[in-house]
C-alpha cells in the first residue's frame, strides 16, 4: 500500500510540473503573439507610408524591362526593395527599439528591414512555442490527467496534425 500511494504521489508530481510548463509556454506564446501583432502593425503603416503593398512593387526584372529602352547610362541591375518601392530610402523615421524605452531616427529602408528580420524570428518562436505547447499537451493526456475531459485518442489525433503549406 505505501509504494502505491508514493507512486501515485510521484504521478502527480509529473504532472503538476508538466501542467506548470504547459501554462508558462501558452503564456509566453501569448506574449509573443502580441508582439507579432505590434510588428506587423507597424509593417503595414510603413507600407501604407511608401504606398506599397507586399505585392504592388514591380520585380527587378520588370523594372530593367521597363527601363531598357530609356537613354542614359543606368546600372544593369536596379534593386528594387519591396517595401519601400520608389520610396526614398533615406528618409529618416521614427522608431522604438524592441524591448527598450529609446527612440531612434533612423533611415526608412533600414526601419523595415529591421522590422521584418524580428517579424521571422517571432514567426519562428511562435512555431516553436505552439509544437512545445502540443508536446506537453500530449504527454499530460498519455498520464490520464485529461481523461475525464478529453479522451487520449481525440487529443492525440489532434496534437499529430500537421499544416500542410499550399
Amino acid at each position: 500500500m505505501e509504494e502505491t500511494m508514493k507512486q501515485f504521489q510521484q504521478n502527480l508530481i509529473e504532472i503538476e510540473n508538466e501542467a506548470e510548463h504547459l501554462l508558462l509556454a501558452r503564456h509566453q506564446l501569448v506574449e509573443s503573439d502580441i508582439v507579432r501583432n505590434g510588428n506587423r502593425e507597424a509593417l503595414t503603416a510603413l507600407r501604407k507610408r511608401a504606398r506599397t503593398t507586399k505585392t504592388s512593387v514591380p520585380s527587378p526584372f520588370e523594372s530593367i524591362m521597363k527601363d531598357a529602352g530609356g537613354p542614359g547610362t543606368r546600372p544593369l541591375v536596379k534593386e528594387v526593395c519591396t517595401t519601400c518601392g520608389n520610396h526614398d530610402s533615406n528618409e529618416h523615421t521614427w522608431m522604438m527599439f524592441p524591448g527598450t524605452d529609446v527612440f531612434a531616427r533612423i533611415p526608412f529602408h533600414a526601419a523595415h528591414t529591421i522590422l521584418e528580420t524580428d517579424q521571422t524570428r517571432l514567426d519562428f518562436e511562435a512555431k516553436k512555442l505552439q509544437s512545445y505547447v502540443k508536446e506537453k499537451s500530449l504527454f499530460i493526456s498519455e498520464k490520464g490527467a485529461l481523461a475525464d475531459k478529453i479522451s487520449p485518442g481525440v487529443l492525440r489525433s489532434l496534437v499529430t496534425l500537421t499544416d500542410k503549406s499550399k
